[in-house]
């Protein structure tokens, strides 16, 4: 079931590491199919180079298994408590990209001061607490702390994104990563400066109306 959906959850999560966001089996992609309201995950402990379409598990939204041999990630409680309160999303992505999480490590959120920053993201790209792993306390902070972001940084821990598509959570990740870079580098020569809000919002704006042939 859900093969077109598997094909792609597999793609996407190949592409983490060709990407350079993820290490070994760390890291992942989901997607919520909307019709069935089903997720499809990506198997626990399996090298990315090595995923299959057919190895994707397909799970229920409280986590029961529907299809599949292998078992789901153990980050799928994290990816389904966000699905179940976040019913515009329908992909989820999770990585511990270096730069990005440098800014997790000290709690800090990445703030807005380059316009790819304003224009992807809206703004500073916020930083939630230490949440512990294994259950739904992840997903929960994840809900709580990203407001009308794209894209969330929890301290200690790594990255998430959000997406209307597999491809639009894909792309939030590596542009969290490709942010965090350069403002990691411009704070190692001083004080970056932030745009002000009333244009980063003007920028934002821009970006989502007119950017791309859409």
């Amino acid at each position: 079931m859900l093969e077109n959906l598997k094909k792609t959850i597999c793609e996407m999560n190949r592409e983490l590491p060709n990407r350079r966001l993820v290490s070994w089996t760390s890291g992942n992609v989901s997607g919520r199919d909307p019709e069935t309201n089903y997720a499809v995950v990506k198997p626990s402990g399996v090298t990315f180079e090595d995923l299959t379409p057919e190895q994707m598990v397909v799970v229920d939204l409280n986590g029961n298994k529907v299809e599949g041999g292998l078992k789901p990630s153990v980050d799928s409680p994290t990816h389904l408590y966000i699905y179940r309160h976040r019913p515009d999303v329908h992909a989820v992505v999770h990585t511990h990209s270096n730069y990005a999480t440098s800014f997790a490590a000290l709690g800090e959120p990445i703030p807005a001061v380059l316009t790819a920053i304003a224009d992807e993201f809206g703004g500073p790209i916020p930083c939630g607490p230490y949440c512990q792993i294994g259950e739904e306390e992840i997903g929960q902070a994840v809900v709580e702390h990203i407001g009308n972001s794209i894209a969330i940084l929890l301290q200690s821990h790594g990255v998430f994104t959000i997406g209307p598509t597999p491809i639009a959570a894909l792309k939030a990740a590596v542009m969290v990563e490709d942010v965090a870079k350069t403002v990691y580098l411009a704070m190692l020569r001083g004080k970056p400066l932030e745009i002000p809000p009333e244009e980063v919002a003007r920028g934002h704006r821009r970006y989502v109306e007119k950017y791309g042939q859409g």
